[in-house]
C-alpha cells in the first residue's frame, strides 16, 4: 500500500517538474522573440535617427579637423582610393627609412667660361640621376656672360655633386641648409589615414540613407572630406619630392678682362691721375648743382634788393627840405655927374 502511494507521489512529482520545465522554456522563448522584435524595430528607427543626426551635425571628425577645406569631389571614387592606397603602401615609413631631410645649397663660382661650366654642371647632375629645374644665361657685355642654374639631385649624390660644382672654378660664396621634416611627414601620413577612414564612414552612411535630405547633406560632407584628403595627398607629394631630391642653386660668373699692364694690380700714376680728374669733375658737377638749386632764391633776393633801393631813393627825395629863395640884391644909387 505504501509502495503504491510512493509511486504515485513520485509520478506526480515528475509530471510537475516536466510541466514547470516546459513552462519556463516557453517563457524564455517568448521573451527572446519579443526582445528580438523590439530590437529590430529600434534598430530600424535608430538607423534613420542616426542618419538625421549625422546630417545635422555635419559628421565632424573629432580626431582630425583640416584647415581650409576645398569643395569639389564626386562620391564613389573607389579607383582613386585604391590608387592612393597603393601609393601609401609604397611610401617609405619614417621609422624604417630613417629621417626625412630637405637639403638646399647656393654656390657662387667664378669660371673662365660660363657656358662651358654650365654644360659641365648639367652633365654632372644628369650623371647622378638628377635634373636641371631651370637655367638662365645672360650676356653682360661683348666678352662676358653669367649663368644661373637650379639643379635637383638625389640625396645620395648630394655631397658628391656639390663638391664637383664647387671645384669647377674659384668658389666665391657657399651656403647650405638642412631641414628635418620627419615629424611633418609622419603627421601628414597619419592625417591621410584618418581622413580616408572618415570618407569611408560617410560613404557607408550614404549607402544606408533613405531620405533625400540625408543624401544631399551627406554628399556635401563627402565632397568636403574628399577635398581635404586630396589636399593632404598633395602635401605628401610635395614633401616626398623635396626630401628625395636636394636643390642646388648655382651661379656662374666670369672674371673681369685682364689689364694690359701685366700682373701688377697696384694703382699707378695713371690710375691716380684718372681718380683725381674724376674727383675734380665730380666737385664741379656738385658746385653746378648747388648753383642751379640756389639760382631761384638768388634772383628773387636780387630783385627785392633793387626794389628796396628804388623805394628808399624815392622816400629820401620826398622828405628832403626845399631850398630857400635867394634874397633880392639892393639897387645901387647912381650919383649924377657934376
Amino acid at each position: 500500500m505504501n509502495s503504491d502511494n510512493d509511486r504515485r507521489f513520485h509520478h506526480r512529482r515528475s509530471r510537475l517538474r516536466a510541466a514547470l520545465t516546459a513552462g519556463a522554456l516557453g517563457a524564455v522563448l517568448l521573451v527572446g522573440g519579443c526582445g528580438a522584435a523590439g530590437d529590430g524595430a529600434s534598430d530600424a528607427g535608430g538607423g534613420s535617427n542616426d542618419l538625421s543626426a549625422g546630417a545635422q551635425k555635419g559628421l565632424v571628425d573629432e580626431q582630425y579637423a583640416p584647415e581650409g577645406a576645398a569643395a569639389s569631389a564626386a562620391p564613389g571614387d573607389t579607383a582613386e582610393e585604391a590608387e592612393d592606397d597603393k601609393q601609401t603602401e609604397k611610401a617609405p615609413k619614417a621609422g624604417a627609412a630613417g629621417s626625412h631631410v630637405i637639403r638646399t645649397a647656393e654656390l657662387l663660382v667664378e669660371v673662365k667660361s660660363a657656358p662651358k661650366a654650365a654644360a659641365a654642371a648639367r652633365s654632372a647632375v644628369e650623371a647622378s640621376g638628377g635634373l636641371v629645374a631651370s637655367e638662365n644665361t645672360e650676356r653682360i657685355d661683348d666678352r662676358h656672360e653669367s649663368s644661373n642654374l637650379v639643379l635637383r639631385v638625389p640625396q645620395d649624390s648630394y655631397q658628391e655633386v656639390l663638391r664637383k660644382l664647387a671645384g669647377s672654378g674659384k668658389l666665391l660664396s657657399r651656403s647650405s641648409n638642412a631641414k628635418d621634416v620627419t615629424e611633418q611627414v609622419v603627421d601628414v601620413e597619419s592625417r591621410i589615414a584618418t581622413q580616408r577612414a572618415s570618407v569611408k564612414r560617410v560613404r557607408e552612411l550614404m549607402d544606408k540613407a533613405e531620405k533625400i535630405t540625408d543624401v544631399v547633406a551627406l554628399e556635401g560632407e563627402l565632397s568636403s572630406r574628399q577635398a581635404d584628403l586630396e589636399s593632404l595627398l598633395a602635401q605628401r607629394s610635395s614633401l616626398k619630392d623635396r626630401t628625395s631630391l636636394a636643390t642646388i642653386t648655382l651661379e656662374l660668373t666670369e672674371p673681369d678682362a685682364p689689364r694690359k699692364g701685366g700682373k701688377d694690380d697696384d694703382p699707378g700714376f695713371l690710375d691716380a691721375l684718372g681718380g683725381g680728374w674724376d674727383a675734380f669733375v665730380t666737385m664741379f658737377r656738385w658746385i653746378a648743382v648747388a648753383i642751379g638749386a640756389s639760382a631761384p632764391f638768388l634772383v628773387t633776393a636780387a630783385l627785392l634788393l633793387v626794389l628796396w633801393r628804388v623805394l628808399r631813393a624815392r622816400r629820401t627825395a620826398r622828405t628832403a627840405p626845399a631850398p630857400a629863395p635867394a634874397a633880392p640884391k639892393p639897387e645901387q644909387e647912381t650919383t649924377p655927374a657934376p
